[in-house]
């Protein structure tokens, strides 16, 4: 019986280029794989359509979904073995709605395209740093969503992170971030700032992307952060300040412990440092657990170059 495993690493978004701007095309942004957390899920053939697992019910949603578009003639049975924290920031949804679309696609032998698998999946509407990261791994930045389009945002570039940077994740015991209702009212509620939309599309264009290219962790770092507290300034009105209010301290103390660059990812509250080595990743974290408090955690991870595999036996 074929059974096909799909392994889909979770992202961390580093911030939108124009999340409220009044142009042809609205939001575009950036991001990078890293290896964990990371969604598994299995799919093997069945006289049923059934989820099991860990997010069962989220997965199921997808299921459904793709059965419908896929047009299965039998049913399968979907196991998700590993999930990615949700609501943490770190892509929980995107990557399990587009596993379980690369799973049950594989299974009947189809191999969509990126952006066929996240019509798919029902994925991809304002960002696609989940939808690239999931297919390529990297860092990437994309050109955000034209207005009454039906796709997902074009990606611009693509870069491997080197494989020396770690990236110090850390995940304190606090509420959720934004999602569902309450996110789309957040939008709703941002007003237009060209002149702080061109500042982080210039550092994008002439530190970021230019020093990642280089390996200059340092000006990689520095631009970095100045792009996470110009996003983090946007969406101050709406989630309480620059970052999360139980994320801020944490991406003070990345950099005060010697992090190249640290911000939020998504509505947090995961925060993130990048580091040049596993050492020094590790000093971080130790230096980090009187800022956590209980229930938080941090761990180094790696950066993740090659996105989903699947693998069909």
């Amino acid at each position: 019986m074929t059974t096909v495993r799909v392994e889909a690493p979770a992202r961390l978004h580093m911030g939108m280029l124009d999340a409220s701007g009044d142009g042809p095309r609205r939001f575009g942004g950036l991001g990078v794989a890293v290896s964990r957390p990371a969604v598994v899920v299995e799919a093997s053939a069945s006289d049923e359509l059934t989820v099991e697992g860990l997010d069962a019910e989220r997965a199921l949603a997808v299921a459904e979904r793709c059965r419908d578009a896929l047009g299965f003639g039998t049913g399968a049975r979907v196991r998700v073995l590993e999930a990615i924290p949700a609501h943490a920031g770190l892509g929980s949804g995107t990557k399990l709605a587009l596993a379980v679309t690369a799973a049950l696609s594989a299974l009947a032998g189809q191999s969509p395209d990126p952006a066929a698998m996240a019509r798919t999946a029902g994925r991809g509407a304002r960002s696609a740093v989940g939808l690239w990261t999931f297919a390529l791994g990297g860092f990437v930045v994309e050109g955000g969503v034209r207005r009454g389009a039906a796709q997902p945002a074009p990606l611009l570039a693509r870069h491997a992170m080197p494989d020396e940077w770690r990236c110090v994740l850390a995940i304190p015991a606090a509420e959720p971030g934004l999602s569902g209702g309450p996110e789309e009212a957040a939008f709703t509620d941002l007003r237009p700032d060209p002149d702080r939309s061109a500042e982080i599309a210039q550092l994008v264009l002439t530190a970021l992307l230019p020093a990642l290219v280089e390996h200059d962790l340092v000006e990689f770092g520095a631009a970095l952060s100045r792009v996470q507290r110009l996003v983090g300034d946007a969406f101050a009105p709406v989630q309480g300040g620059t970052f999360h209010p139980q994320s801020g301290a944490l991406v003070d103390a990345l950099l005060r412990l010697g992090a190249a660059g640290a911000g939020q990812s998504s509505w947090g509250p995961a925060v993130y440092g990048l580091v040049g080595s596993e050492q020094q990743g590790h000093e971080v974290v130790r230096g980090l657990e009187a800022e956590l408090g209980a229930g938080g955690r941090a761990e180094v991870v790696r950066f993740d170059n090659h996105g989903a595999r699947v693998e069909v036996a």
